[in-house]
């Protein structure tokens, strides 16, 4: 009898032994699918960042394209600003020449050519001049430095032009000064 419980008792051990190596597995198993659950997790994580990061860069290379574009077409900004002066002294010494009789006449084309050639070069950068005549008085096109009572224009037209305003492309360089029917 004793031999019988010894091989029961042997026959229970065998059998707790794979239960207990099943339970591991089991456990191992379980802590496997927990781990490849966080390794996706991560992964995911991880795409996300990559197509956030993918997208940033997308808009930055758009971004700096778009300056880099402005920048060139607005790279003769500071020329044409330096030489409006100049256009405009030309415009004052052309409206007091004397006439076109003798030396003041030829002077005076000779300095109307020059004009000419002058605006035709800055009119080639891009340059348009303003005639805001007869239009509606705009704040971010014109400055109004007086108001004056006319006849022939509505309240808020322009009705004269004391200094010319000018445009860069499509960017106003330099308001028109004028003056308003008020």
């Amino acid at each position: 009898m004793a031999e019988q419980q010894e091989e029961q008792v042997n026959a229970d051990a065998g059998q707790a032994e794979p239960n207990l190596d099943e339970e591991v597995a089991e456990v191992e198993v379980i802590e496997a699918d927990s781990l490849a659950d966080e390794y996706k997790r991560q992964a995911e994580e991880n795409h996300g960042r990559y197509l956030r990061a993918q997208a940033d860069f997308d808009n930055f290379r758009r971004r700096t394209q778009k300056e880099k574009e402005e920048l060139a077409q607005y790279a003769s900004l500071k020329l044409v600003n330096q030489l409006l002066p100049v256009v405009d002294n030309f415009q004052r010494a052309l409206q007091t020449s004397g006439g076109e009789n003798g030396e003041a006449g030829t002077f005076a084309k000779g300095v109307e050519m020059i004009y000419r050639q002058l605006f035709e070069v800055l009119e080639n950068e891009g340059l348009k001049k303003m005639e805001p005549v007869g239009q509606p008085f705009d704040p971010e096109h014109h400055q109004a430095i007086m108001a004056v009572e006319s006849d022939e224009h509505e309240e808020g037209i322009v009705v004269e032009v004391v200094q010319s305003g000018y445009w860069l492309k499509d960017k106003v360089i330099r308001p028109a000064m004028v003056k308003v029917s008020g």
